[in-house]
Formats: C-alpha cells, structure tokens, sequence
C-alpha cells in the first residue's frame, strides 16, 4: 500500500480527472479498501477540497466547488502549460498584467527546479498595437457574464473621433470571440432587430442587466464564420473582388494575404485572389507588395490601377491635381 501522501495525492488525481466515482472504483484504482477511501476522503476534507458524498446504488464521490481555493494538484505538463498561460496572459493588453504577473510568480515559486528552468526559458516581450486597444478586463467579465446568463445587455457605445456621441444600445448578446488581437461582441440588436458585432474595448455595460432571454439561432450557425463574413464585406462577401500575378514568391505573399487566397505559380510568381470594399482600395491592397503587377481581371480593378496611377504621378510632380 502506499504512503498516506501519496495515495492522498493519488486520491485527488482521480477526483480531478472525472466528475464522479463510486467508493468501489476508487478503491480498485487506489488497491485500498473501500474504508481506507473514506478516511482519506475525510483527511482531504479537512485540508480544505470540497469532496461531496452522493448517496444511492451508484453514490460516491465528487469534487465539488468551495468558498475558500484549496491546494490545487498539477502534473508536470499542466504545471507548465498554466506557468506558459499566465506568462502570455502577463504581456496580453487585457488589463490583467499585474494580476497574472503574480500568480506566475506564486506558481514559479512552488514548481520544483526541473519545471521553473523550462518556464524560465520562455521570454515574451510585449509591443503594443494600435490597432488593438487594451480592454478592460471588468468590461470582458460582465459582457461573458450576460452571455452566460442569457441576459440582455444594455451598454454605452464610444463614438469613433470625430463622430456624434451615440445613444445606448441593447442587445441579446450571443458569443464573446477574438479576432486579430481585438475582442468583439456578436449579438442581436433589439433596437435594430438585426446580427451586430460590437468592439469590446468601446463598451462601457449598464447595469443591471435585462431579463433573460431565449437564444436566437446565429446566421450558419458557425460563430467563426459569421465574424469572418462580418469582416469580408458581409453577407455575399466583398463587392469587389480581382485577380493579379505578383512577381514574388507565394511563401513571401501569404502572410500578408489577409483573407486572399495565394497559389504558386512558380519559384518567383503568384496568382492573388483579394477582395475590399472599393476598387481602388483593392489596387492599392495589391500595391502594398511592392512587385511588378499583372492584373487578371476585372475591368474594374484595372481601370483603379490607371486612376491611382495617374494621381500618384501627380503627386509626385507636385501638381496635385486629382484624376
């Protein structure tokens, strides 16, 4: 038989592991006696973990929440893995630095010299984006509490610069999501009585929350697809979409393709499928790459390439003159 520590560590292995266990199963796992499960249960009560006792023919034990945190129990990976989280959570522009900052230094602190040198090895530097702005971490957790709870929300909407102030908006908020570095909401709009995506960082929630509500099914039924069809022009995609042959590499293209589609024409050529709002905002997307171009079709991309090439011959002469 083992140690009374480690079958107690053994013990909360196997609790953590599944949601229930029956003192029979515990005791084949453990090769104890189902007598010896129950004191255990009890001596790890008395440390603090919440154990509940199911009653009936297939009663037994679980690990249930409590109103104080317990020793907690990790292996070697999930050590790591939750060290890694909070390193990344640290340097995230989540408004939870400071907070996760120091749960990694407690966790470092407990890891055994084995396990703190691999997390030591890992260095993040952190460079801040403009493109996306820091949100509060209050804001996150009541907008996922109105998610999870099925409430309606009722938040104030920052203007961009530059724009009049809006009124408050209410919503059935549906999923929470990311997408490059941003965190956006989705949800129905009770006032619009439509699909809406809203910036997080731009949301300051009202409270109380609303009534529940019962959930709308999301167009496609695909969270991810639905933002990414938000952000491709919306429903139908982009309205303008054109076709060229870059004279670079395909591997050089593709992470900058955004949603374009890039395939290898050869060592030095590629063909790019794109699309944007605007034909000279697509001519000017393909112009970024700073390659020779040969535009496939349409007319409509190709007619833009002329019109900028026009203007930006003027601008350069200095004439400033618009085409």
């Amino acid at each position: 038989m083992p140690k009374t520590s480690a079958r107690l560590l053994a013990l909360l292995s196997l609790l953590q592991a599944r949601r229930d266990w029956s003192g029979e199963l515990l005791a084949s796992r453990l090769d104890v006696s189902p007598r010896t499960v129950r004191r255990d249960v009890d001596r790890l009560r008395e440390l603090g973990y919440p154990i509940v006792t199911t009653k009936g023919p297939d009663g037994g034990y679980r690990l249930g929440s409590g109103a104080r945190l317990p020793p907690l129990l990790f292996d070697d990976e999930q050590a790591v893995a939750l060290a890694v989280g909070l390193h990344l959570a640290a340097t995230g522009g989540v408004g939870v630095e400071e907070a996760a900052a120091r749960a990694l230094n407690t966790v470092r602190q407990v890891m055994p010299s084995r396990l703190r040198h691999r997390v030591d090895t890992l260095r993040v530097t952190a460079v801040e984006r403009s493109a996306a702005p820091r949100v509060d971490s209050g804001v996150l957790v009541a907008v996922s509490g109105a998610v999870h709870a099925r409430e309606v929300l009722r938040f104030d909407y920052a203007s961009p610069p530059g724009h009049d102030a809006r009124p408050p908006r209410r919503v059935e908020p549906h999923h929470l999501v990311t997408r490059a570095g941003r965190w956006y909401l989705v949800a129905w709009d009770l006032d619009r009585a439509d699909w809406r995506t809203f910036r997080v960082d731009r949301i300051t929630p009202r409270v109380p929350t609303g009534p529940r509500f019962t959930r709308r099914d999301l167009p496609g039924g695909d969270v991810a697809a639905f933002v990414a069809d938000r952000f491709s022009g919306g429903s139908g995609g982009w309205p303008c979409r054109g076709e060229v042959v870059l004279h670079l590499p395909a591997a050089e293209v593709s992470p900058f393709a955004g949603d374009g589609v890039v395939e290898e024409l050869g060592p030095d050529r590629c063909r790019l499928t794109l699309g944007s709002w605007s034909w000279p905002a697509l001519a000017a997307a393909v112009g970024r790459f700073d390659a020779d171009v040969e535009v496939v079709g349409p007319t409509g991309l190709r007619d833009a390439f002329a019109r900028l090439a026009r203007r930006f011959a003027e601008a350069a002469d200095g004439s400033g003159e618009g085409a």
